[in-house]
């Protein structure tokens, strides 16, 4: 799977990541290959420099995530283009839930292993004050990437690692860890805030 940090841009005023509910699997694939497919047959905007989506491991949906220019830059294309781009989406996926919008700016990106292919992507949302600090050094931990919202009420982190059972194992040391009072294991934090929500996905198209 491709690593975030190889589809970074530098020229990126705001990257947009937003979440499609869709249910299950099939129905998250063909929503995916609907928006890719709306993307080969129109013309790129220039002011979007990459997009990329991911499917949920679990089915629930599609992860969205967008580098543009500016702010200014997507909404502009988003008054003129939008609706008819989810119209078609929607003809061939009904009833797919879209919470909204996370306009967001990155803040924090550590690439422990910059070589290994990412098995997963691990995806969590929750409050700023909860992720000040990096992710502790984990078996499998590849790269953390800190993205936060323009107004500052959410983080959405992104963890990429070897695979599901790494990440998995990493949870589970760390919160045995962390209820030992007694224990020394170096990442005794757990990979995510409490109270937050966390996904976990593959990549499906860019």
């Amino acid at each position: 799977m491709m690593r975030l940090h190889e589809i970074l841009h530098p020229s990126a005023g705001t990257i947009l990541i937003s979440e499609w509910l869709t249910g299950t699997t099939e129905r998250a694939r063909a929503a995916a290959d609907a928006v890719a497919e709306e993307w080969a047959a129109g013309e790129a905007p220039p002011a979007r420099l990459s997009q990329h989506m991911f499917v949920d491991t679990a089915g629930s949906g599609l992860l969205h995530y967008a580098q543009w220019t500016s702010d200014e830059d997507h909404l502009a294309w988003a008054r003129e283009h939008r609706g008819s781009v989810i119209s078609r989406v929607d003809t061939r996926v009904p009833g797919i839930e879209r919470p909204g919008l996370n306009r967001t700016r990155l803040r924090r990106s550590l690439v422990h292993d910059a070589e290994s292919p990412a098995g997963v992507l691990v995806v969590t949302m929750g409050r700023p004050d909860a992720h000040e600090e990096p992710v502790p050094q984990a078996p499998g931990l590849l790269a953390e990437h800190l993205h936060v919202t323009t107004d500052g009420e959410r983080a959405i982190v992104f963890t990429e690692w070897t695979d599901s059972a790494a990440y998995e194992t990493s949870t589970s040391v760390a919160t045995a860890a962390a209820a030992d009072p007694y224990a020394k294991a170096p990442h005794a934090k757990t990979p995510h805030a409490p109270y937050a929500k966390t996904k976990t996905y593959i990549l499906h198209s860019a």
